[in-house]
């Protein structure tokens, strides 16, 4: 999938990341990630938040704080594409690290890539699984 969809602050209004665009919204950072980037986003999917217990997610969506170092992890900085993706380590916008392996597949930490290479044109989307909580 490269069809380019807008700037990266409007990945809510896509198919399968409503869940995600809200979380951004109530963590203010449609704006940052509307900003110049390049970013690369590890966007997890509405199926991804389904799978945090309701509790969990309705206290993470109110706790401003949380909710930005969450969704901050899932960020890179730069345009990271498919193809150059290798296994190793990715320093996030939050400030630790990702851990990328290839073995069974693409997996960020312990999520699954399931579309590579949304294009955005301040970056670029790969939708994953699951979502990544930071340590």
């Amino acid at each position: 999938q490269t069809a380019e969809r807008g700037r990266l602050g409007d990945a809510g209004k896509a198919g399968d990341f409503r869940t995600l665009g809200g979380a951004v919204q109530a963590a203010g950072l449609v704006d940052t990630l509307k900003g110049p980037g390049p970013f690369t986003v590890f966007a997890p999917t509405d199926e991804a938040f389904a799978k945090i217990p309701k509790a969990t997610l309705d206290g993470l969506l109110a706790d401003k704080a949380a909710l930005t170092k969450v969704l901050t992890y899932h960020v890179v900085p730069g345009k990271v594409m498919a193809k150059d993706v290798k296994p190793g380590k990715l320093k996030t916008v939050e400030g630790q690290e990702l851990t990328v392996s290839t073995d069974m597949g693409v997996m960020v930490d312990q999520s699954k890539v399931l579309a590579t290479d949304v294009l955005a044109s301040n970056g670029v989307i790969h939708a994953i699984d699951t979502v990544l909580m930071p340590k």
